[in-house]
């Protein structure tokens, strides 16, 4: 009896280990209409995932998930990441559905991958009409989560020789999406040596920012 008792307890304790070790979280990229390159920074996600479950203590899937903004399973994801440098067409379905999901406490993290600028900014006012991007001042409790940012957001891949800015639409005293504008985070997640001019420490800026967001939208 004592020895079956032994084993019981042993189960239940593997079990319950087992089970805390299940991820429980994803991350997703989004994918959209209009021709635009969404599935560009192909080795960005998975990269911050594995630095937020160092760092965070977070218990991410290791890998990226690919959701569209008209689907219902947008609402299974608390951080999705959009790239691109191209054309972005929300659907009226689709303006709904992304508003519902934010507004409901999701988070969405815009980043332009050089061109996006343009094509962005018009379909979320589609999805805000009521709302404009603002620059976020350096003080934001988005650059003073487990890593400080005393300057705001770093500057990561070099386009037009512009500072970097970080946006957001601020909905009800929350910042439901930011969005990166000469700054490239994705890029400094990629694997390290993807581009020629990678360097380790502009890397590790661009992970600890990217573990920012994370934390903020995981606890906002």
């Amino acid at each position: 009896m004592r020895l079956l008792l032994g084993f019981s307890l042993v189960a239940i304790v593997l079990c319950l280990y087992a089970f805390s070790i299940v991820p429980t979280y994803r991350m997703a990229k989004l994918k959209y209409n209009g021709g635009g390159d969404w599935y560009a920074d192909r080795t960005a996600l998975p990269n911050l995932i594995a630095f937020c479950n160092s760092n965070l203590k977070t218990n991410f899937y290791p890998e990226e998930s690919i959701v569209e903004v008209g689907s219902k399973e947008l609402f299974n994801y608390p951080f999705v990441y959009m790239t691109g440098h191209g054309n972005v067409i929300f659907s009226d379905q689709e303006v709904k559905n992304l508003r519902q999901y934010l507004t409901g406490g999701g988070f969405l993290h815009i980043d332009d991958n050089y061109g996006l600028d343009k094509f962005i900014r018009p379909q979320m006012k589609k999805v805000f009409p009521e709302l404009s991007f603002v620059e976020l001042p350096a003080n934001h409790i988005l650059y003073n989560q487990k890593f400080k940012f005393p300057n705001g957001l770093p500057k990561i891949h070099e386009h037009d020789n512009k500072r970097p800015q970080g946006f957001a639409l601020i909905y009800k005293g929350r910042v439901v999406c930011y969005y990166t504008f000469e700054c490239d985070l994705g890029n400094g997640w990629e694997d390290f040596g993807t581009y020629p001019e990678d360097k380790q420490e502009t890397r590790s800026k661009a992970l600890k920012m990217g573990a920012n967001l994370v934390q903020y939208a995981l606890t906002q």
